[in-house]
């Protein structure tokens, strides 16, 4: 797939501190919708969250001085291919802005905005409000990532024949903190990648090659104000990317805002399935939405996993604040992934150990120097 058809596709298918920001009203279109295809389960299918918990490449936000050095002007390498570095990234080094689009302009631990999981305390607001080419505004609706650091802090990408999960919370606001607009206005979604058969030119023949391919299913909610095809009250629904075409379709309705789980699994014939509820509760069987080969591919490794905040850049309007919390990694053969984390901690460790030292090799030096002035 060249690039210009991957932008394509992804473009397409595409009060807290700051609650009371004012949101720039848009003219309210009823959502287009694909039919819904037929919700059989998938003999494959396995509940997000089965296997062993990858805390390495998860965050609770419960992490005292947790924070995010933006390091403005952001990437926008979809819009105008410049990649500005250095790129964004958390001091614990487990979130990341993407080449491709910058990270949201607000990232902010905060207190829970309502009772959530048991124990948990902090959760971290992700909304935006430039979200085009720096100092730029085109009244569009547009995206930025915030995107997990798997690929760095493990190697590489899991194999799906080891059978990865993904799971979060997400907190809906109340419908007046809501951007008022139709559409799409948060995704959870994965990165993945599949091999595929590409044709190269010889000096005398065509060949082809296996290439590797990377692609990005997952979920979005879409918001419809009050008055959308004369509704009287806002609603919202998911919706899951993709089928075998392409093409996003319509999964569940969200008839109440407040906290919701959402969840992706990767079998081994390559196959993504999507779980979502209500709540904060672990996943289980009767929350199974669909089960996916998106865009025709069967995925042979997972990558990572990474959130979406959209809006109309135009400069004045902030997206929905939405919360984030716990997201996790899942493995259900963890043996190889284990043993990464292992050396990885090792060597941290390691290097913790010997600037310790240095430090105080340091102290040491100081001191007896300002003894020897005396």
């Amino acid at each position: 797939m060249s690039r210009l058809v991957r932008r394509r596709i992804a473009a397409g298918l595409f009060t807290f501190a700051l609650f009371g920001a004012n949101a720039l009203p848009v003219a309210s279109a009823p959502p287009q919708q694909q039919a819904k295809p037929a919700m059989q389960r998938s003999a494959t299918a396995f509940v997000p969250g089965n296997g062993a918990c990858i805390d390495f490449v998860g965050d609770d936000f419960e992490e005292a001085g947790w924070s995010y050095d933006h390091r403005h002007p952001k990437s926008s390498r979809e819009q105008d291919e410049q990649v500005r570095y250095p790129m964004g990234k958390s001091l614990n080094d487990k979130w990341h802005e993407g080449p491709e689009r910058g990270q949201p302009d607000q990232l902010q631990v905060i207190k829970l905005p309502e009772s959530g999981l048991a124990g948990s305390e902090h959760g971290l607001l992700m909304r935006t409000r430039n979200s085009y080419i720096p100092g730029r505004n085109i009244r569009e609706v547009h995206q930025d990532d915030l995107i997990a650091n798997c690929v760095s802090r493990l190697s590489g990408g899991i194999p799906v024949s080891e059978r990865p999960s993904v799971v979060t919370r997400v907190y809906l606001p109340p419908a007046e903190q809501w951007e008022q607009r139709s559409g799409p206005h948060f995704g959870y979604r994965s990165s993945v990648s599949t091999m595929t058969v590409g044709k190269t030119k010889g000096l005398f023949s065509l060949s082809r090659e296996n290439e590797v391919e990377p692609y990005w299913p997952g979920m979005w909610i879409h918001f419809r104000p009050a008055g959308t095809r004369g509704a009287k009250e806002a609603s919202a629904y998911l919706t899951v990317r993709s089928n075998r075409l392409g093409h996003d379709f319509p999964a569940k309705e969200i008839n109440e805002f407040g906290w919701w789980t959402l969840g992706m699994s990767f079998s081994p014939d390559g196959m993504v399935h999507y779980y979502a509820k209500q709540g904060v509760d672990d996943l289980t069987e009767a929350d199974y939405l669909t089960s996916q080969f998106p865009y025709g591919y069967q995925a042979k490794q997972f990558r990572t996993y990474f959130f979406d905040v959209c809006n109309r850049s135009d400069g004045q309007t902030w997206s929905t604040p939405f919360v984030i919390d716990d997201p996790k990694l899942y493995v259900g053969n963890p043996g190889r992934v284990n043993a990464i984390v292992a050396s990885k901690e090792r060597q941290a460790e390691q290097m913790a150990a010997r600037r310790a030292a240095a430090q105080e090799r340091a102290a040491m030096q100081k001191s007896s120097r300002s003894t020897q002035k005396r």
